[in-house]
């Protein structure tokens, strides 16, 4: 959620921001709230004043004679039921106005840069040699099932598309990874693992911007307030909602290993065959909080540490700063890790990390005192997929395959699965 005061204050500069950012209706939401605003505070002016009336009525009865009692009841009467009425107003026109708030997404920052789409983003480095193969790179749906990893079709038969069963070295490939993603992050990188649960209510995922606008994209568990998470992130944020947290246990950094489910709706294409598009799949996901003048330090932090995975599984990878027009919803900076795929000859999204600054933690009503006698401000929440377990292993797949059939597999994961490589069963 915006500072309405920074809204109230500053309405150019909000518009100039969200017409960057594109986001389908802000414009209209950002009209709504200005409007909504202004209806508050004058209701606000007309009530205080009514309360200044009746509370001088009120002292004038007490001194009055008998003779102008009655005059001066019927009027505190009258104002206090004009009161009462605009009390009521009031609250309506505040709840109206925290709703049209919710829908309007966070500003992008100053050094976003300019663009509408995932074509505008602005590669600021890559990392690792392209591998070079005998013949046509194979896609690693046809690697997974003919090495007996991946099963598609059984999955299809038990549960719809674009969900998967592992099998084998695939379900310890799972295991392993996840297991060699935490420690890393745990061990060299001082994050506190959190296995939080798979389901959270309503004001959860309120609180971190996926609703009201993206209800359509998460499952909803039918007859009761609960979705499936479509990411860490939602619980993970969400521990500390309506919390006022001490100034010395910031910064804190978080992981966790989950399941997320998705929708996918607008999903097509190539994306939607094997692992990169699933309605379900396991994610490692890095959580800060943090205080507002370290959080631009923080953010570089989170890129860092979800590049030494990459580095680490010998994955070549690129990173781009996402531009204006491809930032989402809730983030004011965000930069996407892409992995090398030769099957797609292109680089495809492994991990995205965003600095939210204060906007989650408006929803959520997350805030520290920075010092004694000082007063609340908002701590910053940051993220970042370190990294996303299923599209790991089509890039581990893709890259590490080999001209005998095999695929080869980082050393890094070597005490994790026991196994260099993948051969057929």
């Amino acid at each position: 959620m915006l500072d309405l005061r920074q809204v109230r204050e500053r309405p150019e500069a909000v518009r100039a921001a969200l017409a960057r950012k594109g986001e389908p209706g802000a414009l209209d939401a950002l009209e709504r709230v200005l409007s909504l605003d202004r209806q508050r505070r004058e209701l606000l002016l007309r009530v205080e004043t009514l309360r200044a009336q009746r509370n001088h009525l009120s002292g004038a009865v007490a001194a009055a004679g008998r003779e102008d009692r009655q005059a001066l009841v019927a009027e505190a009467k009258a104002v206090g039921a004009s009161l009462k009425g605009m009390d009521a107003d009031l609250d309506l026109c505040q709840a109206q106005l925290r709703e049209a708030a919710l829908e309007l997404p966070n500003v992008p920052d100053a050094e976003v840069p300019d663009g509408q789409g995932d074509a505008d983003n602005v590669e600021l480095r890559r990392h690792g040699a392209l591998p070079v193969f005998q013949s046509v790179a194979q896609a690693h749906w046809d690697i997974g099932a003919r090495l007996g990893v991946l099963d598609f079709e059984r999955s299809g038969k038990i549960s719809g598309p674009r969900l998967t069963v592992f099998r084998g070295a695939g379900a310890r490939l799972v295991r392993g990874l996840a297991s060699f993603m935490l420690d890393l992050h745990v061990d060299r990188h001082r994050c506190t693992e959190v296995l939080p649960p798979f389901l959270v209510n309503t004001p959860s995922m309120f609180g971190t911007g996926n609703l009201p606008k993206f209800g359509g994209d998460a499952f909803r568990l039918e007859g009761a307030d609960l979705w499936l998470i479509p990411t860490a992130e939602v619980p993970v944020t969400n521990l500390y909602r309506d919390e006022i947290l001490s100034a010395e246990v910031l910064p804190i950094r978080h992981v966790a290993h989950t399941p997320c489910w998705r929708s996918e709706a607008g999903a097509a294409g190539r994306d939607t065959r094997g692992l990169i598009r699933q309605h379900q799949f396991d994610k490692v996901e890095l959580v800060y909080f943090t205080r507002p003048d370290a959080s631009d330090g923080h953010f570089e932090e989170i890129v860092e540490n979800a590049e030494t995975v990459l580095r680490a599984l010998e994955l070549p990878y690129r990173t781009v700063a996402v531009c204006a027009g491809d930032l989402g919803f809730s983030a004011a900076r965000k930069y996407d890790l892409e992995v090398w795929m030769p099957s797609y000859e292109r680089y495809v999204e492994i991990s995205s990390c965003s600095n939210f600054r204060d906007f989650q933690a408006r929803r959520a009503n997350i805030r520290f005192r920075p010092a004694a006698q000082q007063p609340l401000e908002y701590v910053h929440t940051l993220n970042g997929s370190a990294l996303a377990i299923g599209r790991t292993i089509a890039a581990l797949l893709e890259n590490g395959q080999q001209p005998d059939g095999s695929v080869r597999l980082p050393p890094a994961l070597v005490p994790y699965l026991g196994i260099a490589s993948l051969r057929p069963v």
